[in-house]
């Protein structure tokens, strides 16, 4: 359920439950970050999912026995947010609930313009994971960041795009196509390099 493909040091991270609107079960979870962790040799990471759901966040019935509140989220995007390299989530459809960590925590976000973004926690009486809001305030500011985690609000591509939170949006054709362009002057540069202006950006 999640697929891994390494091309010359370009690994690309699918997640594959289309029926369940790749919602994550504890396993995959677990599965992604470790992938994420043993990632530190990467040159770019790409995530992306199959079907028309990006991720739906935790299992139903996982997300009743726990899953919802798991650290695994936060090591998942933890993990992510450590990487050297260029990450970018590929967004084929709709991100949701705890799966917002990982695309948070890349370096770019891509969607198609069917994508929606949802963060239902207080709605369910959970709290986001703990770097979740910080990282989306430094991307769109406080008052859309409460927009989404307090209004409840779900935010088509268009208006994520318009607030910051989706750095392009393209038509499903392009989205892998467009992915692999991004990261292509990081995989060709010498890796030493990128990982200082990678540095640099964060600093």
């Amino acid at each position: 359920m999640i697929r891994l493909e390494q091309d010359d040091g370009l690994w690309i991270v699918t997640i594959d439950r289309p029926e369940k609107a790749n919602s994550l079960t504890p396993e995959m979870l677990e599965e992604l970050a470790r992938i994420a962790e043993d990632a530190g040799d990467a040159r770019a990471l790409i995530l992306t999912g199959v079907g028309k759901v990006f991720s739906a966040g935790a299992d139903l019935e996982a997300a009743r026995a726990g899953l919802a509140t798991s650290p695994l989220w936060e090591r998942l995007s933890g993990a992510i947010a450590r990487l050297p390299g260029m990450t970018v989530a590929a967004l084929n459809g709709t991100l949701a609930g705890g799966a917002m960590g990982m695309a948070l925590a890349c370096d770019l976000r891509i969607a198609v313009p069917t994508a929606k973004v949802f963060y239902p926690v207080m709605k369910l009486g959970f709290l986001p994971q703990p770097s979740d809001p910080g990282r989306m305030i430094a991307l769109i500011g406080p008052s859309r960041t409460k927009l989404i985690l307090m209004g409840g609000q779900k935010i088509t591509a268009q208006e994520a795009f318009a607030f910051g939170l989706i750095d392009r949006i393209v038509e499903p054709e392009d989205l892998m196509p467009t992915a692999r362009a991004l990261v292509a002057d990081t995989c060709a540069a010498d890796p030493q390099v990128a990982r200082a202006i990678a540095a640099l950006c964060a600093s």
